[in-house]
């Protein structure tokens, strides 16, 4: 795994200051960063109000490494309180960061939840917590995180993953790596564009886990108009199931991207926009203490009206009954 340094994008002060000052004027009129129509109203003026230098930073993921880092803002490690000890003990921790998170999604795209997910909430709080120590979910600590396409089960998921970063003091990196950047046979890829499996629903949507409806192989490599893309989740793929060709197959795709990864070890308030049609992620493992300072992601997901990336039998999916929330109307 290389720890090469990934692409920066910098806001200048002013820029960080117009974000942070913005998300506190719509944190003062809301009270919550729990988002409400009204609320996700304002932020979609404030959004498309924001300077044009703002949102140069958060043009389309542009070059082969699938993603970018954000760099410029801020955050106050006392104001921010204790890491807390789970995403349903968080509430409004750091709420300021949530707003912030949002207009951020908002300039690139539509902001997304899940019903089934944090509450419905639109920016997650990622924490270790207590208990998910060996679980292939973000409140996961002692194990690698397997890397994966985010909501890779559902054929809504995010076409951009954002991640913020509020607390890292352990220097723990996300892992990242690109289906741009490997190599494959032209047979391997022939063999991964079939749908040959499917890919079940995480731990994070037990109620998804239940879903009664038969699950739909689905590809997990195909071609769109600019290049290679992927839907990828071992952790959560039957690969017992498959073919020796196609297990053999996805080996070489899995050895391929391990050899390709980088470590991306966020400071805070850098966010790191991840391209979700071209980049698996994951996490190294660590140690919790569970003390409060413990490290402390913004997780966001947005979609981007109009992109069509992905193989059109996707819109007969059934999602495994889970509903994706879209902030606005598109």
């Amino acid at each position: 795994m290389s720890t090469g340094a990934p692409p920066v994008r910098r806001l200048d002060a002013a820029s960080s200051a117009e974000l942070h000052r913005t998300a506190g004027e719509i944190l003062a009129a809301f009270g919550t960063s729990a988002t409400s129509p009204e609320l996700l109203r304002r932020i979609a003026v404030s959004a498309a109000d924001l300077a044009g230098t703002i949102r140069e930073h958060l043009r389309p993921v542009d070059t082969d490494d699938g993603l970018f880092v954000l760099r410029g803002l801020t955050v106050d490690d006392t104001r921010i309180g204790p890491t807390p000890a789970s995403w349903a003990e968080a509430g409004d921790s750091a709420a300021g960061h949530d707003i912030v998170m949002l207009l951020l999604a908002a300039a690139m795209g539509n902001p997304i939840a899940w019903k089934g997910q944090q509450g419905g909430r639109f920016v997650h709080n990622i924490v270790p917590a207590v208990g998910h120590e060996q679980a292939q979910t973000g409140a996961s600590s002692d194990i690698l995180l397997s890397p994966h396409t985010e909501d890779a089960f559902h054929p809504g998921r995010a076409h951009l993953l954002m991640l913020g970063c509020m607390r890292n003091h352990d220097n723990i990196a996300t892992t990242a790596a690109s289906i741009r950047k490997v190599r494959l046979e032209d047979a391997d890829i022939a063999t991964l564009s079939r749908p040959e499996l499917p890919i079940l629903p995480d731990d994070a949507y037990f109620e998804a886990q239940g879903f009664a409806g038969e699950p739909p192989d689905v590809p997990t490599l195909w071609r769109s108009e600019d290049g290679l893309t992927l839907r990828f989740d071992p952790a959560y793929t039957p690969l017992e199931k498959a073919t020796p060709a196609y297990r053999a197959a996805y080996e070489r795709l899995e050895a391929e991207l391990a050899r390709v990864s980088v470590a991306v070890s966020l400071s805070p308030g850098e966010v790191l926009v991840v391209d979700n049609d071209l980049v698996v992620h994951g996490r190294v493992p660590f140690k919790a203490r569970y003390d409060g300072t413990d490290r402390w992601l913004k997780r966001a997901s947005v979609r981007v009206p109009g992109r069509g990336t992905r193989p059109p039998a996707e819109d007969a999916e059934h999602g495994y009954g889970q509903a994706v929330t879209k902030a606005y109307a598109a």
